[in-house]
């Protein structure tokens, strides 16, 4: 008979000395840390800094340069190996200072907003991070909470938990302690244990904490679970220009290499002048510019009260315009008062408010603000009254069941959305509670209208009804709810925030459209609209969306702004379908029904009180619920965005002229245009200059309206600025050669002096659309501009300057290059006016429904 050696599973392992349990204490928590690690389950093993310093040498281009300064040194050129060498490294190291300092302080603001969780440590509840939970803890759960790990339920009270990720269930599970048969091997038969990542719907437990990190299932199988998320439509961009001038590169190197091969020139010269001409071509500092800007703009969200988990996520609210948000702490003070409690025939009811008490007192889920309000209202008298069991809400049914005793009887009490729960009863109780009417068609007729009058008046409205049941009734269950008898309803108010107004207009005007999506009716959230002006252009419910397919829903969400009585699927489809028309799209959420709508979002925003679920899948928390610091945000995203446009409008115009020129220039001189240490030192000294980018100011005219990364403008701005710093090199050639007579060391540094120049100065031209005397560039950008364009000038007459083979130029040549560079900085100052009112960059935002 062939034995089994499928491991027994852990949870019917039998538990040993679990009663009594205190948690761990201090010291034997770090020793298991110390043991099974940080409770990651895709662990990151993080490099030294050596390391870190020695992978930026992993790059293609740095590689050739070192290789061919190591052949320059076996062939006798040692002043070629030394000026090649101190060249990349003083480049390799430029770009990993800034880069780790950078990310560095990123990381500091996201950990402020990990999630954290509950545990018993000597004896006492403390808060750790989710990372620093060992085996042996005793974690204490509750509902919104995310499990921290894998482990056994040691306590539950009505312990509810979504478990989707793992075994693809759709309703939440009920977790008990206790011990299960052999036979329960699979993860959906394991009532006794809790695994990572799954969530707390309802209830409360202590879990003992058995697997963590990548011994968890869902350590066990997180490459298939987990999805990568969809390029954003920057990171599309910036991988597309690196493709473009990659094509280029390649292209120019090729053709340099013919060129010099046909005209039997030096092959170690013209290899290290075709690997240099990549290099100069090369955005090498576009990534350490993309990372230093991006954390720049978190350290710059955090003063305004946001903080960004994922960085890129920055360029996506720059580009976001439509912003999806449910109105409750958005649009409303999220301080909701119950303000009537009336009967079926509109009369104030005491037996309303008592049921809707006793129904919220004894539910164990995470308490909503309606449940608070109700509870808030009047201390009522529980009495003898005791909780049998529970159906937890969920956001199919809408609607939560408690099952109550009090030794006389026995009653399901039922409180949730107004159209399931009438549409789940019977009768309605009338005359005080005393009657109990059969409903009718006239009668439902006159309730609903009495339900529409209060979400008329801007009331939220519940729906409360009950069933008595026999007093052996053991547990509730989702088919109990039927037959019910209406007692009435709980009408709260949720007053606008007085703020909202205000920023729904300043988004408005940054081209943010405001969609408002709800599981409130229409009725209410449309009076919402009206006190704070908000135009309704379209409606669509809950149910008019599942009826639709994807693209009758693409063709309504455009001009829709209302989407009412929504679940979460739902929800998760209008925000797909505003995708697929081209938006960028933003989610605002706080619920455990908000994740996968924060995850579909473009970039998902919660707030810091959110729960667990909604925090864990956001983008970026908002330490403050309100839309200012959110139009705050959408503004320090553009003008992150603005400055890394700058950078790139350089690499491909004034710089990708300067290189044409030089590839050219091999056709017709008898000699390199310019050596290849030239070259390289062209390029740091460059790239020094550009250092500041991300500290300089951004127009105002460039945070009005989103702006996505468009390769087509780029390419256009690229051909037109392009051709203008190559005709400008081209005349330089021709003053060197005619006007100076000027030998092989003559011509290469006159025109080292002349290309890094305008490459450096032109940046005052580019870095705005504006005329350049009426915007300010940062002081820190105009110094190591001008210092560089003066190193520029004064290299040649320094004992440094003879080492890369530079000579004095004669007066005459400084009077020439002044006048050179002033006009093309003017010529290129006319053609970028030209070329944006030929382009009509500055577009109006795409129309949408606000």
């Amino acid at each position: 008979m062939p034995i089994d050696s499928t491991p027994r599973p852990w949870w019917l392992e039998p538990l040993e000395e679990t009663t009594g349990i205190v948690g761990l204490s201090d010291a034997e928590a770090k020793a298991r840390f110390a043991r099974f690690g940080p409770n990651l389950f895709r662990q990151r093993q993080k490099k030294s800094l050596l390391r870190q310093y020695l992978a930026r040498f992993k790059n293609p281009l740095v590689l050739i340069l070192l290789a061919a300064s190591a052949v320059s040194a076996f062939t006798g050129e040692l002043a070629n190996f030394l000026i090649i060498s101190c060249i990349v490294l003083l480049s390799v190291t430029l770009d990993f200072v800034q880069e780790y300092r950078a990310n560095a302080a990123a990381e500091k603001l996201r950990q402020s907003v990990s999630v954290r969780v509950n545990v018993l440590r000597d004896g006492q509840p403390m808060e750790i991070a989710v990372t620093t939970v060992v085996p042996g803890d005793i974690a204490l759960l509750a509902a919104g909470d995310l499990i921290p790990a894998d482990g056994r339920v040691l306590e539950a009270r009505d312990f509810f938990v979504k478990q989707t990720l793992l075994t693809g269930e759709s309703y939440p599970v009920e977790k008990r302690p206790g011990v299960l048969p052999d036979t329960a091997t699979d993860l959906q038969e394991a009532t006794n244990a809790v695994f990572m990542g799954t969530s707390v719907i309802s209830g409360s437990a202590r879990m003992l904490v058995v697997k963590t990190g990548a011994d968890t299932a869902i350590g066990e199988i997180a490459d298939s679970v987990s999805r990568s998320a969809e390029p954003t439509s920057f990171e599309t961009g910036t991988r597309r220009f690196g493709m473009l001038i990659m094509r280029l590169t390649i292209l120019m190197v090729m053709f340099v290499l013919l060129v010099n091969a046909f005209f039997h020139k030096p092959w170690l010269e013209s290899f290290l002048f075709a690997v240099a001409l990549a290099v100069g071509l090369t955005p090498e500092l576009l990534p350490m510019v993309i990372s230093v800007t991006l954390s720049r703009g978190a350290l710059r969200m955090a003063k305004k009260h946001m903080i960004v988990k994922r960085l890129s996520a920055i360029q996506d609210l720059g580009s976001m315009d439509v912003l999806c948000t449910d109105k409750t702490g958005t649009l409303t003070e999220a301080r909701i008062h119950l303000e009537k409690h009336v009967d079926a025939e509109g009369r104030p009811s005491e037996r309303v408010l008592e049921l809707a008490y006793f129904n919220s007192f004894f539910e164990t889920g995470l308490k909503s603000p309606l449940d608070e309000a109700i509870l808030g209202h009047r201390h009522i008298g529980i009495g003898a009254w005791k909780k049998i069991d529970e159906v937890p809400f969920d956001f199919e049914r809408r609607r939560v069941s408690v099952l109550i005793d009090n030794g006389a009887a026995r009653w399901l009490v039922v409180k949730g959305a107004p159209d399931e729960i009438v549409g789940l009863c019977t009768h309605y109780e009338a005359d005080d509670a005393k009657l109990q009417r059969p409903l009718d068609e006239a009668a439902l007729a006159g309730i609903r209208g009495q339900q529409h009058a209060l979400e008329e008046e801007g009331f939220r409205v519940l729906g409360i009804a009950w069933r008595q049941v026999s007093l052996d009734h053991p547990h509730a269950v989702v088919s109990d709810e039927t037959e019910l008898v209406l007692a009435g309803f709980a009408a709260f108010l949720d007053p606008p925030k007085e703020s909202a107004a205000s920023a729904l207009q300043a988004l408005k005007k940054a081209g943010v459209a405001i969609k408002i999506v709800t599981g409130d009716s229409d009725l209410v959230t449309r009076h919402v609209c009206a006190q704070l002006k908000i135009p309704v252009t379209g409606l669509l419910t809950g149910k008019e969306i599942a009826q639709m397919d994807d693209h009758a829903l693409q063709a309504r969400v455009e001009t829709a702004n209302l989407f009412c009585r929504v679940n979460p699927t739902e929800k998760e489809r209008v925000i797909r379908a505003l995708k697929a028309r081209g938006h960028v799209v933003g989610y605002m959420g706080d619920g455990i029904n908000d994740a996968p709508s924060l995850h579909s979002a473009d970039v998902g925003l919660s707030v810091d009180s959110a729960v667990d679920v909604a925090k864990e899948a956001a983008d970026m928390i908002l330490l403050q619920q309100d839309l200012h610091v959110l139009h705050a945000g959408v503004l320090e995203g553009r003008r992150t965005f603005g400055n890394i446009m700058k950078y790139i409008m350089m690499g491909t115009s004034s710089n990708f002229g300067n290189m044409f020129s030089m590839a050219g220039a091999s056709l017709f001189l008898p000699f390199l245009p310019m050596l290849p240490t030239q070259i390289l030192l062209n390029n740091i000294l460059y790239d020094i200059s550009e250092i500041p980018i991300p500290l300089d100011q951004v127009d105002t005219s460039e945070t009005r309206t989103p702006r996505v990364l468009d390769m087509n403008f780029v390419r256009n701005f690229m051909l037109v600025i392009g051709p203008i710093s190559s005709l400008f090199d081209f005349l330089t050639f021709y003053i060197m050669l005619v006007v100076f007579q000027a030998n092989e060391k003559l011509f290469q540094t006159g025109w080292f002096v002349e290309s890094l120049c305008t490459q450096v100065l032109v940046i005052f031209i580019i870095r705005t659309r504006k005329n350049p005397l009426k915007s300010r560039a940062h002081p820190l950008l105009t110094a190591a501009s001008l210092t560089i364009a003066t190193i520029a000038v004064l290299l040649p007459f320094t004992p440094l300057g003879t080492y890369f083979g530079f000579v004095p130029p004669p007066a005459k040549f400084y009077l020439i290059l002044g006048a050179m560079v002033l006009a093309y900085l003017c010529i290129v100052e006319l053609a970028k006016q030209g070329f944006y009112r030929w382009s009509g960059a500055a577009k109006r935002p795409r129309k949408v429904a606000i």
